[in-house]
C-alpha cells in the first residue's frame, strides 16, 4: 500500500499534521501504536484541554524558553489565532481564562479530541491504531516508508514523525522517534525534564511540616552558584512531601535542572517572595502595627491572619524570634529580619522528579538540522518532525500545545506539497 504522506503518532501534532496534509490534497495514513488517538490531549489541562494561549506573538515566544524563536516560521503558517479559528470552525466554542489560556466552553478535553479525529476523517485520512512502527525506512538517501512491528511495510516518500518526547509515557510517549531520527543522521540534544515538580533538601520538607500547603500569587526565584538570580516566576505553588509543585514551581524547574548541572550537583538556592507587591520596610511597618494593636497577644497568634499558620513557626525561627513573646518584648532588628525573610524565604533544591514524571521533555531533535519553514529534515528528504520530539519546549499554559499544533500543521502541509510536487513549483517562481 502506498501513501503520499504517513504520519506516525496520534497526539496533538500528529492529528494536526494529518488534517493539514489531507486538506492540501494528499493521500494520508495516520498511524499510532496505542488503542486510541489523542490520549495526552484527553488528560491535558486537568482533563479540560488548554488548546492554546491568546497572547500576542512576542509574548507567546517569550513563554517558550526552549528555542521558541525557531517557531516564527511555523507561526507564520498557523499561529494561536489560527488555532482558535480552527476549533471554532469545528464547533468547539472557546473561552479565555487567566493569563490568556484558552479552554473549550464545555470544559471537556474529550470534545477537543473528538473534533480533531472527526476532522482527520473528514479530510479522508486513513487511521490505523494498535500498529507500532519498528522503523522508518530510508532508501538511497531519502524516505521510503515505514516498517511495522508486525513485519508489514508501508510505502511513502514522506513520513511525519509526531511521536512526542519521553514525558507522560503511559500516553505513548516513550522516545521511539529519537532512534529513527538518529538512523537518519540526526543529532538528539540532551533530554531533560521540564515543567516538573522540584525536590527540596530542607528539613521542614523531610519532616513534612508544610505538606499540602498552597500559596497564592507568590514569586519564586532560582539562583545560580554565584548567587545571581536566573529566573523569577509569579503564580501559585504547593508544598509536597518531597518538595514543591504547582505552576510557579513547574516554570522554574528547567532552571533548577540547568543550575544543578552548572553546580556539579550541589543544592540550588531558591526563594519565595510571599508579598511581591510590598517592600521589606512596608511588611515591617504593617506587621509591627498589627502586633501593636494586640499588645498582649503572642506574636505567633498575631501573625495568623497575615501568614499561613504552618509557615509562622519556620519564619519566626529563622528570624530568631520566640513565638510566645508579646509586642512589648519584640526586638526590632529581629522583626526587620522577619520582614526580609518574607521577601526571600529560602529553599534548597536538590533535583526534580524524573523525565517520565515531567509534563514536557526538554531537548530533542537538533533544530539546526530542521528547515523551520517546512519542518523537513535537512539531512533526509521526505522526513518531517513536529511536536515534542523537537528541541522546543514551553511553559504550561497552552504554549506547548500551540507549538505542537503549529509545527504539526506546517509539517503536514509541507509533506503534502512535497508529495504533490507543489514545493518544486513554488521554488521555480
Amino acid at each position: 500500500m502506498k501513501y503520499d504522506v504517513i504520519v506516525i503518532g496520534g497526539g496533538p501534532s500528529g492529528l494536526m499534521a494529518s488534517i493539514a496534509a489531507g486538506m492540501h490534497g494528499a493521500k494520508v495514513l495516520l498511524i499510532d501504536k496505542g488503542d486510541k488517538l489523542g490520549r495526552k490531549l484527553a488528560i491535558s489541562g486537568g482533563g479540560r484541554c488548554n488548546v492554546t494561549n491568546n497572547k500576542e506573538l512576542e509574548e507567546l515566544i517569550k513563554n517558550i524558553p526552549g528555542n521558541g524563536r525557531f517557531l516564527y516560521s511555523s507561526f507564520s503558517n498557523f499561529n494561536n489565532r489560527d488555532i482558535i479559528s480552527f476549533f471554532e470552525d469545528l464547533g468547539i466554542k472557546l473561552k479565555e481564562e487567566d493569563r490568556g489560556r484558552m479552554f473549550p466552553v464545555s470544559n471537556k478535553a474529550r470534545d477537543v479530541v473528538e473534533a480533531l479525529i472527526g476532522k482527520v476523517k473528514e479530510v479522508g485520512t486513513e487511521i490505523r491504531v494498535n500498529s507500532p512502527v519498528k522503523h522508518v525506512l530510508y532508501d538511497q538517501g531519502q524516505v521510503a516508508g515505514i516498517l511495522l512491528s508486525s513485519g508489514q511495510k508501508l510505502e511513502s516518500p514522506n513520513v511525519v514523525v509526531a511521536v512526542g518526547g519521553k514525558s507522560v509515557p503511559h500516553t505513548g510517549s516513550t522516545g521511539d522517534g529519537y532512534v529513527w531520527a538518529q538512523q537518519a543522521g540526526h543529532t538528539i540534544t540532551e533530554l531533560y525534564p521540564t515543567e516538573v515538580p522540584i525536590t527540596l533538601s530542607d528539613g521542614f520538607i523531610r519532616q513534612r511540616l508544610l505538606q499540602g500547603l498552597s500559596l497564592r500569587n507568590i514569586h519564586l526565584s532560582v539562583y545560580n552558584a554565584k548567587g545571581k538570580k536566573m529566573i523569577e516566576h509569579e503564580g501559585d505553588m504547593i508544598f509536597t512531601h518531597f518538595g514543591i509543585s504547582g505552576p510557579a514551581a513547574l516554570r522554574c524547574s528547567q532552571f533548577v535542572v540547568k543550575a544543578l548541572k552548572q553546580s556539579g550537583g550541589k543544592d540550588v538556592n531558591m526563594s519565595i517572595d510571599f508579598y511581591p507587591d510590598k517592600t521589606p520596610d512596608g511588611i515591617y511597618k504593617e506587621t509591627y502595627l498589627i502586633a501593636k494593636k494586640e499588645p498582649k497577644k503572642a506574636i505567633k497568634n498575631v501573625l495568623k491572619g497575615y501568614l499561613p499558620e504552618r509557615i509562622i513557626p519556620l519564619v519566626l525561627d529563622q528570624a530568631g524570634l520566640q513565638p510566645d513573646i508579646t509586642f512589648d518584648n519584640i526586638p526590632k532588628a529581629n522583626w526587620q529580619k522577619m520582614a526580609s525573610i518574607l521577601k526571600q524565604f529560602s529553599l534548597h533544591a536538590n533535583g526534580t522528579l524524573s523525565l517520565e514524571e515531567a509534563f514536557v521533555t526538554g531537548g530533542g531533535v537538533h533544530l539546526k538540522e530542521i528547515e523551520p519553514r517546512t519542518m523537513q529534515s535537512k539531512l533526509m528528504p521526505g522526513l518531517f518532525f513536529c511536536g515534542e520530539i523537537l528541541d522546543v519546549h514551553g511553559y504550561t499554559g497552552g504554549y506547548n500545545i500551540t507549538a505542537a499544533f503549529s509545527t504539526g500543521y506546517t509539517a503536514g502541509k509541507s509533506a503534502a506539497e512535497r508529495a504533490l510536487g507543489i514545493e518544486d513549483v513554488a521554488k521555480q517562481h
